[in-house]
């Protein structure tokens, strides 16, 4: 393995959350009479964040709580359906078998703790970053730089691994390697990334 530690986004990197994400979305927002365009939405959450997309689509007479609130619980439902990537396991597999190691880094909660339980794969880690935790959001480092020191990492042998420019910007604010996973090949080619795949087996 090129690296001895991997951090990993959850959403779109090592799960396809995306379908649920979406269509939660699309539903908080029909509740409230507005009718989005799915495909719009991804593209939004894909390249942004859904920070990003709550701030192109919310207007004036909408109630932003109750969007909140609605997606919140759809998408926990939804979010159940949800599988790893395929090539997920195996890199995960490879990384440790090499001697690495694997940390998690997520916006999500801890929810995500569940479904890499659910299917195996929470032994891989070494520990985990979740929204829980209250650091500042990607690209901001914080995060990183906290699990670093923690295990008194060598950021050149570290790499940030996740499928939009926010998780290479903090690998590289935490003066680390970025790994773009872009399978639908959605973030611009300008973004400057050490390696950039399709798939997640493409990175061993």
């Amino acid at each position: 393995m090129k690296y001895q530690n991997y951090f990993f986004d959850f959403d779109g990197t090592l799960y396809d959350t995306y379908p649920g994400m979406v269509k939660a979305f699309c539903e908080a927002f029909s509740k409230q009479g507005k009718k989005l365009d799915p495909k719009e939405v991804y593209q939004v959450m894909r390249s942004r964040s859904v920070r990003e997309a709550y701030r192109r689509y919310t207007t004036p007479e909408l109630d932003e709580a109750k969007l909140h609130a609605d997606y919140k619980n759809f998408e926990a439902r939804y979010q159940k359906e949800a599988h790893p990537f395929s090539g997920a396991q195996k890199l995960l597999e490879k990384i440790k078998a090499s001697g690495g190691q694997s940390f998690l880094l997520t916006h999500r909660d801890k929810s995500s703790l569940a479904l890499l339980k659910r299917d195996g794969l929470v032994g891989f880690f070494c520990d985990f970053s979740t929204a829980d935790d209250g650091f500042k959001r990607k690209p901001d480092p914080e995060a990183l730089n906290y699990l670093v020191s923690k295990y008194g990492l060598v950021t050149s042998e570290s790499v940030m691994v996740g499928d939009r420019s926010l998780d290479i910007e903090a690998g590289h604010n935490a003066l680390m390697a970025g790994v773009l996973f872009d399978p639908d090949k959605k973030i611009p080619a300008t973004l400057e990334v050490e390696q950039r795949v399709q798939n997640l087996i493409e990175i061993m």
